[in-house]
């Protein structure tokens, strides 16, 4: 559908999934296509196979896929988002509570974004037009579990060393990026390396521009 946003909603809760039809269906520029109970009945009836192996090309479910973060089949949630991740759809997760650990663990499966079931219409038509348009869905609660994370894979920057790492991840030179820091190409490029051990001693190494934008990306370093 050119220049609509499709969506999908994997939900368990038929009240819920009710209640995204109808409020969905009024606004302008966003389809909800499909819904289902668990992502495999999601993904089969969009035609992809079961294990995930090749079968010709095939469609994303959705531009968007709304995914309630806790299953009753037992699915674990980062195997959903994995599972939609590679169909090409983005994921937005849903959940009646703000989990902090899951909320890191949602993020880090490659999740866009996070919002409680509490918010309003404005709030998820938001969250889905930013996701769909490549970038993160920010939130209170995704922005609180971020701010309190501890977790050893995360590792813990200097205010000086994120400012090096924002701006050289999103696009600028490491020259503009120590201009714009007031400091020397040098000391810039020391930061950026103090980043990049810091990442690798925790296991998720980033050695090229790209992966450091997806660590960006993975941790909300962005902010709001």
């Amino acid at each position: 559908m050119a220049g609509v946003i499709t969506v999908a909603v994997v939900d368990d809760d038929r009240m819920l999934v009710d209640g995204m039809r109808a409020w969905l269906a009024p606004v302008p520029g966003l389809a909800l296509v499909a819904t289902a109970a668990t992502v495999g009945e999601l993904l089969s009836a969009a035609g992809h196979p079961p294990s995930g192996g090749a079968a010709g090309p095939v469609p994303a479910p959705a531009d968007v896929v709304l995914l309630d973060l806790v299953l009753r089949d037992g699915s674990a949630p980062a195997d959903n988002i994995r599972r939609l991740l590679r169909t090409g759809s983005r994921v937005l997760v849903i959940s009646t509570v703000p989990d902090r650990p899951r909320i890191i663990d949602a993020v880090r499966a490659g999740a866009d974004g996070y919002l409680t079931k509490d918010n309003d219409l404005p709030t998820l038509v938001a969250a889905i037009e930013d996701i769909a348009a490549g970038h993160g869905a920010h939130s209170p609660e995704l922005a609180f579990a971020c701010a309190h994370d501890t977790g050893p894979e995360r590792p813990r920057l200097s205010p000086r060393e994120r400012q090096i790492l924002l701006d050289y991840a999103s696009g600028m030179t490491l020259k503009s990026a120590a201009r714009r820091a007031g400091i020397t190409v040098h000391t810039a490029k020391d930061y950026l390396d103090r980043v990049k051990a810091k990442y690798r001693e925790a296991g998720r190494p980033a050695y090229t521009k790209i992966d450091l934008a997806h660590r960006v990306r993975e941790d909300s370093l962005e902010g709001p």
